[in-house]
Formats: structure tokens, sequence, C-alpha cells
């Protein structure tokens, strides 16, 4: 998606957001700062974005590629605006009837009548044939 001419690029992103690049043959990824360094363009190459809280509003966090020709004349940009959803599973875990988004139970689990955790049941059953 590099612009023609293109043989380098660099990366920003807002605080919000994590930005490991992966380069083809090698095991590790080289995380990005927020300060924007350049790479070679190569084929194969990864950016891998990733938020570690959930967003304040919709569209608070970027990620901004800029793209160089050759002596690093700016040819263009692509950004893209990221939104992070927080997800959790709200869970009865100590099984006194009251769901709680942070109990101390949530992550572990106990068998008996004073264990702890979560009881999923589990619907095997064929709604749709």
């Amino acid at each position: 998606a590099a612009p023609a001419g293109a043989v380098a690029f660099g990366v920003k992103h807002t605080e919000g957001v994590s930005v490991d690049v992966l380069f083809r043959g090698r095991a590790e990824p080289e995380a990005v700062s927020s300060t924007g360094a350049r790479w070679p363009l190569e084929e194969g190459t990864v950016l891998r974005f990733s938020m570690s809280r959930a967003s304040s509003e919709v569209n608070d966090n970027k990620v901004t590629v800029s793209f160089y020709a050759e002596g690093g004349k700016p040819i263009n940009q692509a950004g893209v605006f990221l939104t992070g959803v927080g997800i959790s599973l709200d869970v009865d875990a100590d099984r006194d009837g009251v769901v709680e988004r942070s109990s101390p139970n949530k992550a572990s689990w106990a068998w008996g009548p004073e264990g702890h955790g979560a009881i999923l049941l589990v619907s095997c059953d064929k709604e749709f044939p």
C-alpha cells in the first residue's frame, strides 16, 4: 500500500497505542516509540497495533505512517484512528448472587460449598440443525 517511489517509512502514534514493527526473517518485533523512527520499506514488513486500555471516547487514538523517497523527502501519509473497547466477563465469582466486575475470586476456581469462581453452564444442544 506504499506510494510509488517510497523507500522508507516512519510511524507515529498517540500515547494510548503500542506499535511493533515485524520484519520478515526476524523473530522479535521492534517496538516503535511515539517520536517516530524510520525504517527501510521491505516486503513482508508488518505493523502491529495494540491498546492496553479502553478508550474514553470514539477515535481518541491514532497511528500515522509516513512514507519517504530516496534522500528522506516525504511523499505521503496514511493514518488510522483507533477506539479501544473494554470487554469483561462479569460473573458471580463469590457465588453470593451478586455479579461483580472486580471480584478477587474471578481469576481462580475452587470446588465445593465454600468454593469460588464462576460456574458456566454450556448449551451443547443443536438449536439449529
